[in-house]
């Protein structure tokens, strides 16, 4: 696993041990950040929050083209480890935020994120929980770009988010989404 592009292009990232945590593939991180970069133009001094980070590996991505900074949530005592371990190999502590915890036990933002990243367990639905139970706490803006990968079978529909695309890399979907007009989210 590696960094694609900007600052830590070639780097490499460790991922964590056993088979709880699914990194993202190279090739996927890759189609993502395309498909952002499309739409966002820069990254620059984005807010990113990164939830179900694992490795880390999205967040660090945003950090290494541009983004101002980044918050990884992440509940798995062995990947917090390893998330924390690759921070400081690219010394980027100053940059980021580490939270322990579920990102379904998240309380109210204090400021909404302008680019969110998940990538919950596949087929366990934790991905729309996360986005409802979030929007309804103020974590996104309505110009936030919101990234869900899902297992390339699975289906994302959540009240108040609309679909901007889809895309199927292999085994992952990659759907974009924004905060509905209507403020729902």
């Amino acid at each position: 696993m590696r960094i694609i592009s900007g600052e830590w292009r070639g780097r490499k990232l460790k991922a964590p041990p056993g088979d709880t945590t699914r990194p993202t593939a190279d090739r996927t991180r890759e189609t993502l950040f395309s498909m952002l970069t499309s739409r966002l133009g820069s990254f620059e001094e984005l807010s990113v929050l990164d939830l179900f980070a694992g490795s880390g590996a999205l967040g660090l991505e945003a950090l290494s083209r541009g983004a101002g900074r980044c918050m990884f949530v992440e509940q798995d005592r062995p990947a917090i480890d390893v998330l924390k371990g690759n921070i400081r190999l690219l010394g980027a502590d100053a940059r980021c935020e580490v939270r322990p915890s579920s990102a379904l036990s998240l309380g109210p933002a204090i400021k909404p994120f302008d680019l969110v990243l998940l990538d919950p367990p596949y087929g366990t639905g934790a991905g729309a929980v996360a986005l409802d139970k979030l929007g309804r706490l103020g974590w996104f803006a309505p110009s936030s770009w919101i990234s869900v990968e899902t297992s390339a079978k699975e289906s994302l529909d959540v009240a108040g988010f609309d679909i901007d695309t889809e895309r199927v890399v292999g085994k992952a979907k990659l759907t974009l989404l924004r905060p509905a007009a209507s403020g729902s989210a």
